[in-house]
C-alpha cells in the first residue's frame, strides 16, 4: 500500500510538472495592429494573412505571419502591396488565400469604393509560396460594381467538397456567393444560372467564413460596427451552400475585462482532426483609438447536436501544437 501511494504521488508530481511546462500562444498573437485575420494550415504550418491595422490612406500593403506551433509567430513583411497593383492605391483589406495547381492566390479588397463609379473592388495576386511576393493576376479588379446591395469588400473562398471555388463576400449588410472559373480569370454562373446569387442572412454586416463539418455548411459572419464595442460573430448551418442561412445566434463577443470589438474572425482545422480555432481580432480595454485591434485565437468546440458552443475571449490564446 505505501509503494501504491507513492507512485500516486510521483504521478501528480509529473502531470503537475508537464502542466507547468504547457506553453499557450498568448494574445495577442503577435505585435503590431492587424485586424481580419486568415487563418489556415499549408504543408504543416500555420499561417495568418491579416489586414493592417490603421488608417485608410495607410493600408497599402499586407504582411503574413507562420508559425509551427501555435505559439512562436514569424513575420513576412509586405507579401503584397499597392506596388504591384496598378489600380489599388489605399485601404487593403481582409486577404484570403487558396492554393491551386501549385500557385497561391491571394484574394484582397482595395480602395472601399462607394459607389460604381469609383476604381477598386475585390482583386486577385498571385505567387509561388505563401509568403510571396504577390503579384496582380488579372491587371483589373475581379468584382468592382455593387451587385445586390453588397460592396465588394471583404471576400472569402470557399472550397466545396468536389473541389470548385466559390467566393462569398460583401459589406454593407449584403453578403452575395460567385463561383470561380477553374483559373480564377473570372467568375462563371451557379446551377441556377445567375452570377450573383445573396445569401444574406439575418444580422449580417460584413466578415463573412464559411466551412464544412459533418456534410453541413456554417456559415459565420460579423455583426454591429467594426469601430464599436458590440462587434461580435454569429453564425447559420445549412444543408446547402447557398443556403437558407436561419441565424443560430452570437458564438463570439466582447469581454468587458478583457478587449471590446471580438470579430470579423476566420476558423482554423487541424487536418485530419476534429481540433477547430477561431482567429479573429479584437480591441484591448483601454484602446479607443477604431484602428488598435490585435489578432487573437480561442479553441472552438461544438456540442452533441453540432451546434457550435460560445467563445469566451481570454489572454491565455491556445497550447501549442503541431499542425502536422
Amino acid at each position: 500500500m505505501r509503494h501504491f501511494l507513492s507512485f500516486i504521488i510521483l504521478l501528480q508530481v509529473l502531470i503537475s510538472g508537464c502542466t507547468s511546462q504547457l506553453r499557450y500562444s498568448g494574445n495577442p498573437l503577435f505585435p503590431g495592429w492587424y485586424a481580419d485575420p486568415e487563418g489556415t494550415v499549408y504543408n504543416g504550418i500555420f499561417w495568418i494573412f491579416p489586414t493592417y491595422s490603421a488608417p485608410y490612406n495607410d493600408q497599402v500593403f499586407f504582411d503574413a505571419f507562420s508559425s509551427d506551433d501555435l505559439t512562436n509567430w514569424k513575420r513576412h513583411e509586405r507579401i503584397m502591396d499597392t506596388g504591384a497593383v496598378e489600380w489599388a492605391e489605399k485601404a487593403m483589406w481582409a486577404p484570403s488565400v487558396i492554393e491551386r495547381d501549385g500557385k497561391f492566390f491571394l484574394f484582397f479588397g482595395a480602395n472601399d469604393i462607394q459607389s460604381d463609379d469609383e476604381t477598386g473592388g475585390i482583386g486577385i495576386g498571385v505567387a509561388d509560396s505563401p509568403e510571396g511576393p504577390y503579384r496582380d493576376y488579372l491587371g483589373k479588379p475581379l468584382i468592382d460594381k455593387f451587385h445586390n446591395g453588397a460592396q465588394p469588400i471583404d471576400q472569402f473562398v470557399f472550397e466545396d467538397s468536389d473541389g470548385k471555388l466559390y467566393l462569398i463576400y460583401g459589406g454593407w449588410r449584403h453578403c452575395n456567393i460567385v463561383r470561380l472559373k477553374d483559373d480564377l480569370t473570372g467568375i462563371e454562373p451557379l446551377t441556377d444560372g445567375t452570377l450573383f446569387r445573396e445569401i444574406t442572412p439575418e444580422g449580417y454586416v460584413e466578415g463573412p467564413f464559411m466551412f464544412i463539418r459533418n456534410g453541413k455548411y456554417y456559415f459565420m459572419w460579423s455583426e454591429g460596427g467594426w469601430t464599436g464595442p458590440d462587434y461580435c460573430v454569429a453564425y447559420a448551418i445549412s444543408d446547402s451552400l447557398s443556403g437558407p442561412f436561419e441565424r443560430v445566434g452570437k458564438v463570439l463577443q466582447q469581454d468587458t475585462s478583457i478587449a471590446s470589438g471580438a470579430g470579423h474572425h476566420s476558423v482554423i482545422r487541424i487536418p485530419g482532426t476534429e481540433s477547430y480555432y477561431i482567429v479573429y481580432h479584437r480591441r484591448p480595454v483601454g484602446q479607443t483609438n477604431r484602428n488598435s485591434r490585435e489578432v487573437c485565437i480561442e479553441k472552438m468546440e461544438f456540442d452533441e447536436k453540432g451546434f457550435i458552443k460560445p467563445v469566451a475571449i481570454t489572454r491565455e490564446g491556445v497550447p501549442a501544437r503541431k499542425a502536422r
